[in-house]
């Protein structure tokens, strides 16, 4: 048994979890379709009261004119960079180096699209006016990442935001929102969903990230482009008989925690100080803008993995259920505030902090 496998193990067992909101399982489900009437009839190929409602409820929250709901983020963003793509005839666009559509879709944008990438700013920050007014290419599209989650869930300040859009607007490029995290961003900025969307031509939102639903994704924009999107979705496979079971527990999720994500983010700050309080170990951003950071420690991964889990055993408090390697000598992982913070006792997680800093110095000094 690896140790990567035993850390999983033993975060399952703990009495608390410090991120997230509950485990992944089928009670989920059953805890809403619990609370629902059941003789609500599903929707049929995209049509149906139950997805044109949900669908008309957040464009109007997202403050758009129509929006589609789709299985998957992934459809839903290559979609949206083809139809940009296809209006200008132009087969380029622009976004972060570790965007999830680089990273994590095996090139699907340029196998299923044939779309052109084109890199903005060093992978270690976020895209910045500079960054857009140095481009080279002519480009259909920019996407922007908020908050951009692999280095952390960094973002840009917001009249950034507010120049780069008035940017693209006079160049004729069309601006879309990766924001399968919109939810996390809005106590940072002070601003609205409406109020940020509408910088943007295009917009994707994730039902199961910070809002905890099962699947599922919204894609908004003006009337014309949402029009395209359907085709689009058909043709990749995503008009599915029915996909009531992720609407359903999509706008439940939603409506019970659209209003939490200020505690979630102050949440956040005051575990990264802890965090920080740690020899060994910092988080980035050092204070979160959002909901979400990474933590960074100054040991190996297997050193790490191996604290975390005496750790876990020790105190009942599951700190992370992986960790990864960034060099010989360090290591990281990330964490996403939800429900589940809130319910750990205070004296409780501030011993397993003590314990943490302890066994960081220990294991430091026997690597001497």
């Amino acid at each position: 048994m690896n140790d990567t496998k035993t850390l999983r193990e033993v975060f399952k067992k703990t009495t608390y979890q410090i991120a997230g909101h509950s485990k992944r399982d089928l009670h989920q489900l059953q805890q809403v379709l619990s609370r629902v009437d059941g003789n609500v009839e599903g929707d049929m190929y995209g049509t149906g009261e139950l997805i044109e409602n949900f669908q008309r409820k957040m464009a109007e929250y997202l403050g758009k004119e129509s929006a589609v709901f789709f299985p998957s983020g992934t459809m839903a963003q290559q979609i949206a960079l083809r139809i940009w793509c296809d209006e200008k005839g132009i087969k380029k666009v622009a976004y972060h180096p570790l965007c999830h559509l680089e990273i994590h879709e095996e090139d699907g944008l340029k196998e299923l699209h044939q779309i052109e990438a084109v890199l903005l700013a060093d992978k270690n920050s976020v895209i910045e006016l500079d960054d857009v007014l140095g481009m080279d290419d002519d480009i259909a599209c920019l996407l922007l990442e908020l908050p951009q989650r692999e280095i952390g869930g960094q973002l840009p300040a917001y009249e950034n935001l507010e120049a780069i859009s008035r940017y693209c607007r006079e160049k004729g490029i069309r601006l879309h929102l990766d924001g399968a995290r919109l939810l996390e961003i809005l106590p940072y900025y002070q601003k609205t969903a409406e109020e940020v969307c509408a910088l943007f031509d295009s917009v994707y939102v994730s039902f199961y990230k910070g809002i905890g639903g099962i699947a599922g994704a919204i894609l908004a924009g003006d009337e014309d482009f949402t029009k395209q999107s359907k085709v689009w979705k058909r043709r990749h496979g995503g008009d599915l008989i029915s996909l009531y079971p992720y609407i359903v527990t999509a706008e439940y999720h939603f409506e019970q925690r659209k209003h939490k994500f200020s505690q979630y983010y102050e949440h956040a700050k005051e575990l990264a100080a802890l965090y920080n309080q740690c020899q060994g170990i910092s988080t980035r951003p050092t204070v979160p803008v959002s909901n979400m950071f990474h933590v960074h420690a100054d040991l190996p991964k297997e050193e790490l993995e191996r604290i975390m889990v005496s750790l876990s055993e020790e105190t009942g408090i599951g700190f992370t259920h992986y960790v990864r390697q960034d060099d010989e000598s360090s290591s990281s992982y990330e964490v996403s505030i939800g429900d589940r913070y809130a319910m750990i006792p205070k004296e409780e997680l501030a011993l397993a902090f003590e314990k943490l800093h302890q066994k960081i110095g220990e294991q430091k000094s026997n690597a001497v």
